[in-house]
């Protein structure tokens, strides 16, 4: 067998076999993320705190914590958290919880440091003041159905330790936007679903869903400073616990209105270095993940055999983005030929994401600037959410 022939099969067989993969994964996806009925009650429901921590105005801030008094269940109640009363976000969940005196609510202001992950920071008094015998932690940007609270507790099996829920970019404006959006549900949503259908689920920290008592056992909420991601520390003190981590079926939405290139490569940078440096085996084939390198193989396996370099990317781009648009449909996700090009510009974005991931250790989280290599607070400003 000839040096071209070596090449040409090698880098077929690689080119198919992530094309294989890839398929796998849009097909588990598919079969979790399609819209489903109104979730019952499940018959072991109890009481529920719902626990919000807010920082600054986001894109739909207010249309957001709206959905928290929405729900159809009947024993929940709400606790907002804040660090600093001067918060311009105050005003906003102050309006909100008046308009709804019907619903237990109340916003708790202050900062305690237990950690150099502000969010946990901010969450401390909400944990402490929590009553109810499950608690749900979720960020200020996620939009909650009706049957938000149900949908969770019905993933929850004899097994599970937390369930979860990664964000869906809905609402975007702008190619920005596309491209995070893209990062998040035909990529991101894609590999947790099917990461945990393979009965290794990650925590993720835009929802989750506690037994109280589970994680007082564990420590309470300190236990998530192990870690300076806490969903990454919640997926460690759940296992260690011989729990299971999972998802919930048809993930909720997170709108996502106008971005900047520069929040979206800080964003997905801060989430890159933050794998990395929680589960390194993980992150590391993290970089054949991006349809970009079935094409480059195809194009190398036409090269070799002297064929049309071009007809073998087009065939794998059709494969490979065919089945994302497969997904973004059967899921009721954005999907445009905007949507197309985004995520084609994020798999080109993914190849200097995944080297910059492990090029340094600084990012940037809400306005405070850090260090994975010690866990120093390096500089804190009022920044924005990002």
């Amino acid at each position: 067998m000839g040096r071209m022939e070596i090449i040409f099969w090698l880098a077929l067989t690689l080119c198919a076999a992530l094309c294989l993969i890839h398929t796998l994964t849009v097909i588990v996806a598919i079969a979790r993320c399609r819209p489903q009925a109104a979730a019952p009650l499940p018959s072991y429901a109890s009481s529920v705190t719902l626990i919000r921590p807010v920082c600054g105005l986001d894109n739909y801030c207010e249309e957001t914590l709206r959905t928290s008094f929405a729900l159809d269940y009947a024993r929940y109640d709400i606790l907002f958290c804040v660090a600093s009363g001067k918060d311009p976000v105050v005003p906003v969940v102050e309006r909100l919880i008046a308009e709804h005196p019907g619903v237990r609510a109340r916003l708790l202001i202050g900062d305690e440091r237990i950690s150099q992950n502000p969010k946990l920071n901010n969450l401390c008094k909400g944990w402490e003041a929590a009553t109810g015998e499950w608690v749900i932690i979720a960020d200020s940007n996620v939009l909650m159905p009706r049957d938000y609270i149900q949908r969770l507790l019905g993933a929850w099996r004899p097994d599970t330790g937390l369930v979860c829920s990664p964000p869906i970019g809905c609402l975007p404006s702008g190619l920005w936007a596309e491209i995070e959006s893209a990062f998040l549900n035909t990529y991101q949503a894609r590999w947790q679903y099917f990461s945990d259908s393979m009965g290794f689920g990650f925590a993720q920290g835009k929802t989750m869903l506690w037994r109280r008592d589970d994680l007082n056992r564990a420590g309470g909420l300190r236990a998530l400073a192990q870690e300076l991601a806490e969903d990454a520390a919640a997926t460690k003190v759940v296992r260690d616990a011989g729990l299971r981590v999972r998802l919930v079926d048809c993930p909720f939405g997170q709108p996502l209105g106008q971005r900047s290139l520069r929040d979206v490569w800080k964003r997905q940078l801060r989430w890159a270095r933050l794998r990395r440096d929680s589960f390194k085996l993980f992150y590391a084939p993290e970089i054949v993940s991006t349809g970009v390198v079935p094409m480059l193989l195809a194009v190398l396996a036409a090269a070799a055999a002297d064929e049309s370099p071009f007809a073998g990317a087009a065939i794998v781009a059709a494969v490979w983005y065919g089945g994302e648009a497969a997904l973004a449909y059967a899921a009721g996700w954005p999907l445009s030929p905007k949507a197309v090009l985004a995520w084609l510009l994020r798999d080109v974005a993914l190849i200097p994401l995944w080297i910059a991931g492990w090029a340094g250790n600084d990012i940037v989280w809400r306005g405070n600037q850090m260090d994975l290599s010690d866990d120093v607070l390096l500089e804190t400003s009022s920044a924005k959410s990002d």
